[in-house]
């Protein structure tokens, strides 16, 4: 079968290949700049957003969605390559051509964490319901062009400046320099585009009021996915700029950055209609858990505390016997968190518990075969809705 030049396969199978390639060099190049944690963080969030594109785009040509995903993934990783490949050149002090271009390249990092606010506004469909949106949007294009224009002027300036320099990820530090009049410029650009980034977020909040059935579960999914990403990007942007180096915040920061991946992961889940009726499950589990694991840590810590300062015991003591009190009080807590998460957050899977309940209970009098087939057919509808209920009877 034939392909035309501007066929959508041919720019799908040719940013596929770019994404896999760059993401290819970006292993190697990691390793031999020491910048392995880089290397990483890049694959966490751009493998899960090349691959939701490239199968959006392959389902849903029309769905601007699964290319913007395609575009954030091949940018994640050119922006890591060229910053590997900067600081292997100009910090490690080895002689190797386009090592200025390389770093230049390390710029696109920003930029492709931005899109994910248009991500956001263009979910499920890339359609938009009103004009104002559509004009907003313009204006979020329009202030995100400035930026980056404002950005290659600033990279041509510093590419220009000799001996050129780079920071500790390969990027040019002369694009950064305090006073400068790039920063003059930036500060408000990064303030107008984040503002109406929010804006777009908050679009899809007032959405989900409007929402039912499968509309509703597809922004579960994609609330649950930007909650979970904007928490870890705002918790490793700020612990990667204060320049901690290899500490716990440093390590914190590192693993804050997988969160990113949650927002890809959960549009494309969303897009796809891939069970999604899981994500209140899942997102019970995931509350609970974390409460439950807040709750162990803080009582462990206590305990710690309590028998080494307080009762004087010696630290290995205190430690094995908190770890057993925790790992005792585990279950219980759990099985506790779990009930009163549910009852509050997942009320169907609450009620359909209440209901089981009341079925086995109301079942041990039963002697009708009849009466219980009804009750049995009545409290499976109304627990799991399913299309069709059959019972069979061994007589």
């Amino acid at each position: 079968m034939s392909m035309r030049l501007g066929s959508p396969r041919i720019w799908r199978i040719a940013l596929g290949v770019l994404a896999l390639l760059s993401f290819a060099a970006a292993i190697p190049l990691s390793l031999l700049s020491h910048q392995a944690a880089n290397g990483v963080i890049a694959a966490v969030i751009g493998v899960p957003c090349a691959a939701v594109g490239m199968v959006v785009t392959r389902r849903q040509r029309e769905n601007p969605l699964g290319w913007l995903f395609l575009v954030i993934g091949v940018c994640l990783f050119l922006s890591t390559d060229g910053g590997d490949y900067g600081y292997y050149v100009y910090q490690l002090g080895h002689h190797l051509p386009l090592a200025a271009a390389g770093s230049a390249l390390s710029s696109l990092w920003g930029p492709s964490l931005a899109l994910f606010g248009v991500a956001i506004l263009l979910f499920p469909d890339g359609r938009l319901p009103s004009r104002f949106w559509r004009v907003t949007l313009w204006i979020w294009g329009v202030l995100f062009a400035v930026l980056i224009l404002a950005t290659a002027v600033a990279i041509a300036g510093a590419l220009g400046a000799h001996p050129i320099r780079v920071d500790s990820t390969g990027g040019l530090t002369a694009v950064d320099h305090p006073g400068g009049w790039f920063n003059v410029v930036q500060g408000p650009l990064i303030v107008m585009v984040t503002g109406l980034s929010l804006a777009f977020i908050a679009r899809q909040v007032l959405s989900w009021r409007r929402a039912t059935g499968e509309r509703r579960q597809q922004l579960k999914w994609l609330a649950s996915g930007a909650t979970l990403s904007i928490v870890c990007l705002a918790v490793g942007g700020s612990l990667s700029s204060s320049g901690n180096g290899p500490t716990l915040l440093g390590v914190v920061s590192g693993l804050a950055w997988f969160g990113v991946a949650a927002l890809p992961v959960s549009i494309g889940v969303a897009i796809l209609r891939y069970r999604l009726y899981e994500i209140d499950r899942i997102i019970s589990r995931t509350l609970a858990y974390a409460i439950v694991t807040g709750l162990l840590v803080g009582l462990y810590a206590g305990l710690v505390l309590l028998a080494t300062e307080v009762l004087r015991f010696s630290s290995p003591v205190a430690v094995a016997a908190s770890t057993l009190m925790a790992a005792a009080l585990f279950n219980p807590v759990r099985r506790r968190v779990q009930h009163a998460v549910d009852r509050r957050f997942n009320r169907a899977r609450y009620d359909a518990e209440q209901m089981v309940k009341t079925f086995a209970a109301r079942l041990q009098d039963a002697v009708d075969p009849d009466t219980v087939r009804a009750d049995l057919t009545g409290v499976v509808h109304t627990a799991l809705e399913p299309a069709h209920v059959s019972v069979w009877l061994d007589k």
